[in-house]
Parts: C-alpha cells; sequence; structure tokens
C-alpha cells in the first residue's frame, strides 16, 4: 500500500513523507519480536523510509533494524545519524562503516550529523562527501540545526550537498515556523518532523478530540495530519506495535481543511518571535 505523498529531495528524488522513527526501540530482549513486526508492517503499509542512528542505545537499534529488515533493505529508504564527536574527516568514514556493519547493509540512503558538536563542518563535509564517493551513503545531510546553523553550513565549502534537516516538530513545538521553516523551503530542502506527537503527550482534549471525533480518527492521527500538511515536511512516529503502526498509517489519509487548521492553531498558537530551536 503505498503512500501518497512523496517529498523531494534536493536533486529530485522522491521520498516517502511518513516514516517510521526508531529511537529506543530494539534495547529490550523480550520487545524485540513485537517491535521487528511493527516496523515490517509499517513497510508492508508504505512506510518505506526508517530513521535510526548510532546513538540509539549505542548501535543496539542499528543491529535490531539490521535483523528486523532482512529480506527488504532493497525496499526501504534507510537513514542513520553520527555522533558529532565521530564526525571528523576520518571518525564519520570510521562511523559509518560500523553502522553499515550493524545494520547489515553495504550503503545509507542518508546520512545525518546528529547535532552540532566541536568538529568544524568542512571536516565533516569532507568525511561525508568522500563516503558518496565510496557508494557507502547516497545523501547526507543535518539535525537539529537552527537557522544560523543552516546559514553558516550553506556557506561552508560542500554545504549545498546537504539534503535534509531533521529537527524536533509538532503541535506542541511550533517553534521551526518562524524562520526555520521558511529558510528550509526557500533552498527546497525538506524538514524531517522527529517526535510529531511529542511522544504522546499531546494534550488529546479540546480541539484534536473534536476534529478527531469529525475525521473519525484518533487524536494522534490529526496530530500527525497536521505536520504532514506542508509537503516539504518529512514525518517519522515510531511505533512499537503493529496496532499503533497501523493508525500511524492512517494519519496519511487525512486531509485537514481550513476550518481544522484555523481550531488548531488557536489551540496550539504559531510562534509570535524567535525560539531557539529545541532538542529531545
Amino acid at each position: 500500500m503505498a503512500i501518497t505523498d512523496r517529498v523531494v529531495l534536493p536533486g529530485g528524488e522522491e521520498v516517502p513523507q511518513l516514516g517510521i522513527g526508531t529511537w529506543m526501540m530494539g534495547e529490550r530482549a523480550g520487545s524485540l519480536k513485537e517491535e521487528a513486526e511493527s516496523v515490517r508492517t509499517g513497510i508492508e503499509l508504505g512506510m518505506r523510509l526508517v530513521d535510526t542512528a548510532e546513538m540509539y542505545g549505542d548501535g543496539k537499534c542499528e543491529s535490531f533494524l539490521g535483523e528486523a529488515l532482512a529480506g527488504l533493505r532493497d525496499e526501504v529508504f534507510l537513514v542513520s545519524k553520527v555522533y558529532p564527536h565521530n564526525a571528523s574527516r576520518a571518525g564519520v568514514v570510521s562511523a559509518c562503516e560500523r553502522s553499515l556493519s550493524r545494520l547489515k547493509t553495504d550503503r545509507l540512503d542518508l546520512y545525518l550529523l546528529h547535532w552540532r558538536g566541536g568538529v568544524p563542518l568542512e571536516e565533516t563535509i569532507l568525511g561525508f562527501e568522500h563516503l558518496k564517493s565510496q557508494g557507502k551513503i547516497r545523501h547526507w545531510g543535518v539535525s537539529n540545526f537552527d537557522t544560523d546553523d543552516m546559514e553558516e553550513l550553506w556557506e561552508t565549502p560542500g554545504g549545498e550537498g546537504c539534503a535534509v534537516n531533521q529537527v524536533l516538530y509538532n503541535l506542541a513545538r511550533r517553534g521551526p515556523e518562524w524562520d526555520l521553516l521558511p529558510w528550509l523551503e526557500e533552498h527546497d530542502m525538506p524538514l524531517m518532523a522527529y517526535s510529531p506527537i511529542e511522544q504522546g503527550r499531546i494534550p488529546t482534549d479540546g480541539a484534536l478530540a473534536e476534529i478527531a471525533g469529525k475525521h473519525k480518527a484518533t487524536p494522534f492521527q490529526v496530530a500527525l495530519a497536521w505536520v504532514m500538511r506542508n509537503l516539504n515536511n518529512i514525518v517519522i512516529p515510531k511505533a512499537s506495535r503493529v496496532a499503533h503502526m497501523r493508525d500511524n498509517r492512517g494519519a496519511a489519509d487525512i486531509v485537514l481543511d481550513s476550518e481544522d487548521l484555523a481550531s488548531l492553531d488557536l489551540a496550539f498558537a504559531p510562534p509570535s518571535r524567535k525560539r531557539s530551536l529545541e532538542m529531545l
């Protein structure tokens, strides 16, 4: 079952707008089977973008996905992230090779710098570009970069090769709308939204409940649909259970109208000033 809405990366490649996040998956032996079934169900349902990181469980999540994606690797757009302290010219290459080994694959479709660190951006870019030349990654990008970070990246030699910026963005965390989202849209670069339902902590009463009733959906589905209202946004909710994964997939079929969006603006006000980018 395809996800109809696609997001276009710089260069023209299209990826599913709705993908799968995996933070804190693969860390508990008793949950591995259920989590693997959930991931495979999501892929079957068309959520064929899977995001992970070497930080998640200190590599346990990547190792878990190496098993869960057995026989499915070529069907997914696979994303991982490198620690800032591993992001030197040589360090990023070594870190990527370790991630590839854990994931049991020969390449990543997208490799991200997890957040800003002390390594100069130019060094990290050189490492990324070397990995591209070796066919070990297809695209590279960043995560948790605010507007000033993106401007610095863009001015760094090779920085225009960035494909994506992954940040915290949901109804309760609308700060990126002030200047980061406009910057990304101006530069034809997608935003990848992590924790798009605030790890289940978004208030589900009031406007969300009313709109959910109108669309015969759940409040969390409406919250996901809200992030997906913008076709420049890739969304990566996590679901450790099959039923939850199916619920996430249902959000892709919800189309919010202007009345819905106005109600959500009243309940979750857009930013009225610049706010520093938040992280989880």
